[in-house]
């Protein structure tokens, strides 16, 4: 995903600029006269520009924007105005970041401009989701209502992250702690043996000599060797990922790994299901909230399946026949879908569907979690152990010999 900077002129006629991130010049395009601008310029941003307008410590948090969505719910639902609204939420949010970005929304707003316009002049901090929810809130006269499903939306993804990285803390402080002990006896203790070993003379045992070649290749050149191509290949990686084909490519191995996959599509399917409903339920066109859904579905293979589905509802398709025809989506969700399709009541079945994958979510985690802890004690143990067996090999042949 690239990111292009936009020169635009707004409905009030003010010339706006800004950085906005999308797959291609048509895309971000797409986006910017969905929001109502018309394009001055259009230009795609270097990576090197791009890598110096990162702020470290800076950015805003989804748990903020959550917290303010439901804060300014409350405020407007009790009649005040929305710049009072701006102007006291700026000065009670503890994120310095979100409180610049309101400041800079509530001037805005007092110029003129709508609070939808206002906020996708932030795209790293109020998404799409959240900036065409607010739009359609303001169209038809429910902005509280709607803020109060945004903060909902992004609550309930909190807490499926929040449940997933509990998780998955214990799994990576293992192994963590499995690489530290591993390299530090190859280091340290190993080499102590070594002479010891030599001293005594005679062959080494054939599990103990490999242990003494691998301490020497880590502790020697081959070790800095191992670093720099595991730092190079994570780097390199990383860059082959943001590409749209290796993205694609990526994300399509981890929907089929062995006990990984079936945890992750639930995850995407969750995600698209909690997505699409917020969306249509506070009044988003279909093919709008679609477009939507696909850049926000985290997952590339899932994001092709929903533009293929919104090329087809253009074309006058309903939602689940092209729904069906992708191996992305269960029958069980795409039959759900044509029920709330036929019932007038899409938004209550999208919800459904989503709250019924994130039970399933949480009941993998939980089974993933309890498959993992054992595994990796077993893991620890038997790596430490076959190090100690492999360094007192040669003393227990000494002692047999004595003997």
């Amino acid at each position: 995903m690239a990111t292009f900077n936009y020169s635009v002129r707004d409905k009030a006629g003010k010339i706006v600029k800004g950085s906005l991130e999308g797959d291609n010049r048509e895309a971000v395009s797409a986006k910017l006269r969905q929001m109502g601008y018309i394009i001055l310029e259009l230009d795609q941003q270097s990576q090197l520009a791009a890598m110096g307008q990162i702020k470290i410590g800076g950015g805003v948090k989804a748990k903020d924007v959550a917290i303010f969505a439901r804060q300014f719910a409350t405020m407007i639902n009790a009649g005040l105005s929305l710049t009072k609204c701006l102007s006291i939420l700026a000065g009670q949010t503890e994120s310095e970041g979100l409180k610049v970005i309101i400041g800079q929304v509530a001037k805005d707003v007092e110029a003129g401009q709508s609070l939808s316009d206002s906020l996708a002049k932030h795209p790293k901090s109020f998404p799409p989701i959240f900036v065409n929810m607010v739009r359609a809130g303001e169209t038809g006269g429910v902005l509280d209502e709607v803020l109060v499903r945004v903060a909902d939306h992004f609550e309930s993804e909190l807490a499926l992250k929040g449940k997933i990285k509990s998780a998955m803390t214990y799994p990576v402080a293992m192994g963590g702690l499995v690489l530290v002990i591993l390299v530090a006896m190859m280091v340290f203790v190993v080499p102590v043996f070594q002479g010891m070993f030599e001293s005594m003379g005679g062959e080494l045992p054939f599990l103990t000599q490999l242990l003494v070649d691998a301490s020497d290749f880590v502790a020697g050149i081959g070790g800095v060797i191992t670093l720099v191509a595991s730092v190079a290949g994570f780097f390199a990686f990383r860059f082959w990922t943001n590409t749209e084909s290796g993205r694609f490519i990526w994300d399509g191995a981890k929907l089929r790994m062995p006990v990984f996959g079936g945890m992750i599509r639930k995850i995407a399917l969750a995600k698209f299901t909690r997505t699409f409903g917020t969306l249509v339920s506070a009044g988003v066109p279909i093919l709008s909230a679609l477009d939507i859904v696909a850049d926000t579905a985290g997952n590339e293979v899932v994001s092709r399946a929903v533009k293929k589905t919104r090329a087809a509802i253009k074309e006058g398709e309903t939602i689940a026949k092209p729904l069906s025809e992708s191996k992305v989506f269960p029958s069980m969700l795409v039959q759900m879908i044509a029920v709330g399709e036929e019932t007038g009541a899409l938004d209550a079945m999208l919800n459904k569907i989503a709250d019924f994958y994130d039970e399933e979510v949480s009941t993998a985690v939980d089974g993933l979690t309890s498959l993992i802890e054992p595994l990796m004690m077993a893991s620890l143990g038997g790596i430490v152990g076959g190090m100690v067996v492999a360094l007192y090999m040669p003393m227990f042949q000494i002692i047999t010999l004595i003997e």
